[in-house]
């Protein structure tokens, strides 16, 4: 399989595939190191990822490079990505040694705990928009508890998340970070593996729903983070301006390839007009701040989803056509006369487009953002305290923000819904999906061994 420049078509890079022996022989190193690592000092391992966050940082501007060129992510936008996963392991190596159960209060005599352990291997599949800081959330949770962890980067970036991958494994005893390249063939190996405990995937929700499934039938944990198709809400009242300026953010920033991107909007028709030729110009300033789509198949697929609201009756306000010449670019496009059957209001498209859907109400909007078969994230944009009150309790997503397309606190950490997947996949909360929960009473023996007292 060849990587190519999404920019120009040229090949960059050849994905190895894994067989399922050499995927095996990965699998057996980390079970067989995951007892010595298990035992190693918190602050230890913490050591470790703190250690690896100076290299990751030193090696910045190369991972940048292979993310741009295999990606297509501008470079500004893939440095920010590195500098992300540099913090979040140290954040990780920060939390790590603080993370503990309880102690509870039973007989006088005895003592009662709750302890977490690890929970052995973990099977880390990551994707390809965000190759390292997304790595970096789920490895570091993952070493940091106490597992050993067999790799996946994305087919789609291989040498950036092989490389990325090689520096965290460089600070740790070996096995305890195994790295395969391949397909969704070497994926799928990992996901029904026997020795793999934990199967953590962030990626498309068909390939999330065949993890659970494989995991169910074993007896695995799953993590997942999978497909979203989130909402915008603009309500009447907000500046147009504004409100176009936080949507074509929403929906254009990284050609659209954001877990959390802005796929379809709601606008009521009070501001409708002036929203829609704001957010117009927007997309057209747009154009020249955007990179390509990964590659020729994303393009495609984006395009499928332009060309099915066409056809059945949307408008084209900009953009809509494949970028002429070389690499896989597709322009900032704004759509109108959008209705709820078509594939850019009911699928995640994950690229540039702006779906605009005239409702006469807030009351309609949030009801048609609500029904959805993905449940991730949302953004309203709204004057109203009661109805941004009424959207964050009633929208069933895992994450709501008003009036910001993006942003938030470190260390907010949420759990999507339905088939958008289950599980923390960052913050404090993911250290708990990495652990399990073990109950110990701890009552003393009697004090004459020869005695026929009954255990108390």
């Amino acid at each position: 399989m060849i990587v190519t420049d999404p920019r120009t078509g040229e090949p960059v890079s050849r994905v190895p595939i894994a067989d399922d022996s050499a995927c095996a022989e990965a699998v057996a190193r980390a079970r067989a190191a995951s007892g010595a690592w298990a035992r190693t000092p918190a602050a230890e391992r913490a050591a470790g990822l703190t250690a690896a966050a100076a290299a990751v940082r030193k090696a910045g501007d190369e991972l940048a490079e292979l993310n741009e060129r295999e990606t297509g992510k501008l470079r500004g936008d893939s440095l920010g990505g590195v500098e992300a996963g540099a913090g979040t392991l140290v954040q990780y190596a920060e939390l790590g040694p603080l993370h503990r159960g309880r102690s509870l209060h039973g007989q006088w005599t005895a003592t009662d705990l709750m302890v977490p352990e690890p929970r052995g291997v973990v099977a880390v599949l990551t994707p390809w928009n965000d190759p390292v800081a997304v790595a970096a959330g789920l490895l570091g949770a993952a070493l940091v508890s106490g597992n050993t962890v067999v790799h996946k980067p994305s087919e789609r970036c291989p040498r950036t998340g092989r490389r990325f991958a090689e520096l965290l494994a460089a600070q740790l005893p070996d096995g305890v970070l195994e790295i395969v390249d391949g397909d969704g063939s070497v994926g799928a190996f990992l996901a029904a593996a026997e020795d793999v405990d934990v199967v953590a995937h962030v990626g498309s929700s068909a390939t999330g729903r065949g993890i659970a499934r494989a995991c169910a039938e074993r007896g695995a944990k799953a993590i997942l983070e999978n497909g979203g198709n989130d909402a915008l809400i603009v309500d009447a009242g907000v500046s147009p301006r504004w409100a176009a300026q936080q949507a074509a953010t929403g929906a254009f920033a990284n050609a659209g390839q954001i877990c959390v991107s802005v796929e379809r909007i709601y606008v009521v028709d009070a501001v409708a007009d002036a929203f829609v030729d704001a957010l117009v110009e927007e997309a057209r300033d747009w154009a020249d701040r955007i990179g390509p789509l990964v590659d020729g198949r994303q393009r495609d697929t984006v395009h499928e989803h332009v060309t099915d609201a066409v056809g059945a009756g949307a408008h084209v306000r900009t953009g809509g056509e494949p970028t002429p010449g070389p690499g896989s670019f597709y322009p900032p496009t704004v759509l109108t006369g959008c209705t709820p059957g078509m594939l850019v209001m009911r699928e995640e498209t994950f690229g540039p487009v702006a779906p605009v859907r005239v409702v006469p109400d807030f009351a309609t909007a949030l009801e048609e953002a609500a029904t959805d078969r993905y449940g991730l994230a949302a953004t309203v944009l709204t004057n109203d305290m009661a109805h941004a009150q009424h959207a964050w309790r009633s929208l069933p997503v895992g994450t709501v923000k008003i009036n910001a397309a993006f942003g938030g606190a470190p260390g907010g950490a949420s759990e999507p819904r339905r088939a958008s997947g289950s599980g923390f996949g960052f913050g404090p909360e993911l250290l708990a999906e990495m652990t399990a929960m073990k109950v110990v009473h701890w009552s003393p023996a009697p004090s004459d061994q020869g005695s026929s007292g009954a255990a108390r």
